[in-house]
C-alpha cells in the first residue's frame, strides 16, 4: 500500500506541477494579449503611409532647460511623441491625461515626449506653472510635425523601443486611462 501511495503522490505532484506551469504560461500570454488590446482600446488611427515599416524620423530639439533631446537618443525605450500647442483647445483638454500618464510611467523606461509648436518658451512655461513630468520640447518652426506628415494638433505617435511608429492618434485621447500605461509597456 505504501508503494501505491507513493506513486499516487508522485502522480498528483506531477499533475499539479504541470497545471502550475500551464497556468503560468497562459497567464503570461493573457497579460501580453491584454497589453496589446490596451493599445486597441485607445482607438488608434492608421499610421500614415510615410511612417509605415520604417524608423521614426529623427529630430533634435531643446527642452526648457536648453538641453538637446533627440529621438535617436531615446532608442531602446518606448516613446509617446505628442505634437500640441497652448492655443489648441483639444490639446489643452488632453494635457492633464498626458501629465497623468507621465507620472504613472515614472520609474519605467518609457518616455512621454511633448513637442510644443508654440512661438516661444514663455507661453509654454506659463502653461505648466508647476512644471510637468513630461519631457517638453519646443519646435516654433513646426518642422518636426511635418516629418510625421501632420500639421494638425494634437497628434500623437507611439514609437516602440526599436524606433518604429506602431500607433498614431489624430486628435485628443484620454491618456490618463490604465490602458495607456499597458499600451506603452507593450512597446518594448
Amino acid at each position: 500500500m505504501t508503494k501505491r501511495r507513493a506513486v499516487a503522490a508522485a502522480l498528483t505532484a506531477g499533475a499539479l506541477l504541470f497545471l502550475c506551469v500551464r497556468f503560468g504560461i497562459a497567464a503570461r500570454e493573457t497579460n501580453q494579449r491584454s497589453r496589446n488590446n490596451a493599445c486597441r482600446a485607445l482607438a488608434a488611427d492608421p499610421v500614415p503611409a510615410l511612417l509605415q515599416n520604417r524608423e521614426a524620423p529623427d529630430f533634435e530639439l531643446a527642452d526648457w532647460s536648453g538641453k538637446k533631446v533627440s529621438l535617436r537618443g531615446l532608442r531602446g525605450r518606448p516613446v509617446l511623441l505628442n505634437f500640441w500647442a497652448t492655443w489648441c483647445p483639444p490639446c489643452v483638454e488632453e494635457m492633464p491625461g498626458m501629465d497623468d500618464l507621465a507620472r504613472r510611467l515614472a520609474g519605467s523606461d518609457a518616455v512621454v515626449l511633448s513637442v510644443s509648436v508654440d512661438e516661444n518658451w514663455d507661453v509654454v512655461r506659463r502653461f505648466f506653472p508647476q512644471g510637468t513630468p513630461m519631457t517638453v520640447l519646443l519646435d516654433s518652426n513646426k518642422d518636426v510635425p511635418k516629418l510625421y506628415g501632420t500639421e494638425k494638433y494634437p497628434e500623437t505617435f507611439l514609437i516602440d523601443a526599436q524606433g518604429k511608429v506602431r500607433h498614431a492618434f489624430i486628435n485628443k485621447r484620454e491618456w490618463g486611462r490604465p490602458e495607456a500605461v499597458f499600451c506603452m509597456e507593450s512597446l518594448h
